[in-house]
């Protein structure tokens, strides 16, 4: 007996102290695109518990891709329903090459399309281009339409590579350029004013709500600076990454430290610098994304083949791995760690979920090695999984591994994207150009967007409410989210005396409602939907805040 209660405790104590490492369950997998290439940037949920994805495609009509493309590349977006069916598709572009990036939804239920573009005007282009490739932004209505579009450049190339909506209601673009500044204003378009330093060069540009331009800046040194990703932070200001192999010149304060460095500035919210990072060891650092924790803090994600020196201290296993930097508000290292799967690991996102974890997302090149507590084996055999797979690794907050997930077809797949849906669940979203093979069971052209849906064993599934609204309490507009089906219907708002302030036809289960005209107070949203013959009443209660100034 003495001896079954020592195992018994030593079983114990191994499944505490244990990393959770297995394989998420794969809900489902889908891939979407025309005949020829088509390429997958970016995506985001939405609050529908659908998602939309984004990128750019050289496809004809064709597969189930339901619109033509104008000229090269078309910027190309796809509106989808939780299971991964479309509910809307839409292509916009020129008569050159428009690639798209970046696509973030907006507080009015809409979204906004960043990216660049070397089109000059016609088809949906609505400006010439000003040099050899501008950013091209486009704002559209919840259900695709174009509101308004920017072009905005130099002389030379600039890549728009991020944008997000501002606390204030406008955005930020967050790319680089090598142009030098413009001093002739034309009429249909914005151009660079800020100084040029190098090669290429960070490029920050605000813009309002309308798409005009509020301020503009350049950070840089003497050789190439590449912006990859941008967050605005707690404070009101932004947190820029990405990529710098120059030395201290410019506005860059430290020499690099190898070939290529982890480069971080920090700016107020009037592109101000604060304060900046250069971070590497002794070869070639990529980073790829930047991210404002809850303590304040920063994760940086990226990849790294250089060994242990200068200020990296966590050494790779095999090649390029995953490496992973937190940093406190002022820029000071807390901790960092490297990550191993294949010869090459790329990481390209990351998500920090509700309890503070992190789920890396990114692919690996080349043969991979299996996965025993955390770290490579020495001896298990290597396992040829593709050319490239994709990825998903959750970390704790401090780094740990908790679990991965690897998912690939026998050809080249790239993740992109990794996000958290709203029922709790991760998509992850890139581009195959596999034929149906492993873990892909359908393919349509030479490059498809390619999204597979995974569930967290260790997350509750989020249960989903007939009718709520987010933001609530908000100070302009609210996204009321149905969550049943329903074919057409009615909505009310109304004060609590009764009054009607407005009604409007819906069709969309995201209903934007606009209450900027309205006094602060308490509103109710009625709804009366149909479906298949069935009425539907139902209403939700707003609050409208106070506007902050």
């Amino acid at each position: 007996m003495k001896h079954s209660l020592t195992q018994l405790s030593l079983l114990m104590a191994l499944s505490i102290s244990t990393p959770r490492l297995f394989s998420q369950k794969v809900q489902w997998e889908k891939s979407y695109g025309g005949k020829h290439s088509d390429y997958l940037m970016d995506a985001k949920p939405t609050p529908d518990y659908g998602f939309i994805l984004a990128g750019s495609s050289l496809s004809k009509k064709t597969g189930n891709k339901t619109e033509g493309n104008n000229g090269d590349l078309d910027y190309w977006i796809w509106k989808m329903k939780e299971n991964g069916d479309l509910d809307w598709q839409k292509n916009f572009g020129g008569s050159g090459s428009d690639f798209l990036q970046s696509i973030a939804l907006t507080k009015d239920a809409g979204y906004i399309l960043a990216g660049t573009s070397s089109s000059n005007k016609g088809f949906n282009k609505e400006a010439d281009s000003n040099g050899g490739e501008d950013f091209w932004i486009i704002k559209l209505t919840a259900t695709g339409s174009q509101e308004w579009q920017k072009t905005i450049g130099g002389s030379g190339q600039d890549k728009l590579q991020s944008i997000l909506q501002t606390t204030d209601g406008g955005y930020l673009l967050a790319g680089s350029s090598s142009s030098e500044p413009v001093e002739k204003k034309t009429t249909t378009t914005d151009e660079k004013t800020a100084k040029s330093y190098g090669n290429l060069d960070y490029w920050v540009v605000k813009i309002d709500s309308k798409g005009k331009i509020e301020w503009q800046e350049t950070y840089g040194g003497l050789y190439s600076d590449e912006l990859r990703s941008v967050a605005q932070t707690k404070d009101g200001g932004y947190i820029l990454g990405g990529y710098s192999n120059s030395p201290e010149s410019g506005t860059k304060t430290e020499n690099n430290k190898g070939i290529g460095d982890y480069w971080v500035v920090k700016i107020d919210k009037k592109g101000i610098v604060e304060w900046q990072k250069t971070i590497g060891g002794d070869q070639d650092d990529q980073l790829y994304v930047v991210y404002q924790t809850y303590d304040k803090g920063y994760v940086l994600g990226g990849n790294s083949n250089s060994q242990t020196s200068n200020e990296k201290s966590k050494s790779n296993e095999n090649g390029t791995d995953f490496w992973v930097v937190k940093l406190d508000e002022n820029g000071k290292m807390l901790w960092q760690q490297t990550y191993n799967f294949g010869k090459v690991d790329v990481l390209t996102s990351l998500v920090e979920n509700e309890d503070h974890t992190l789920l890396l997302g990114g692919f690996a090149q080349g043969e991979m090695s299996a996965k025993v507590k955390g770290k490579s084996s020495k001896v298990a055999p290597k396992m040829k999984k593709g050319t490239d797979d994709f990825i998903a690794l959750k970390v704790s907050e401090t780094g740990e591994e908790l679990w991965s997930t690897i998912v690939g077809s026998d050809g080249t797949d790239i993740l992109k994207k990794v996000i958290e849906t709203r029922d709790g669940g991760y998509l992850m979203t890139g581009t195959s150009n596999s034929r149906a093979s492993r873990d892909k069971n359908s393919a349509i052209g030479q490059n498809d967007f390619w999204v597979v849906k995974l569930k967290d064993e260790q997350k509750p599934e989020k249960v989903k409410l007939n009718l709520e609204a987010s933001p609530n309490p908000t100070q302009g507009y609210t996204n009321i989210v149905i969550g049943y089906e329903f074919d057409n219907g009615t909505a009310t708002l109304v004060d609590l005396a009764g009054r009607v302030l407005q009604t409007f036809e819906i069709t969309s289960k995201t209903v934007p409602v606009d209450l900027s005209t309205v006094p602060e107070g308490i509103y109710i949203v009625n709804l009366k939907t149909n479906y298949q013959g069935k009425e539907t009443s139902e209403g939700v209660k707003i609050i409208k805040g106070i506007t902050k100034n």
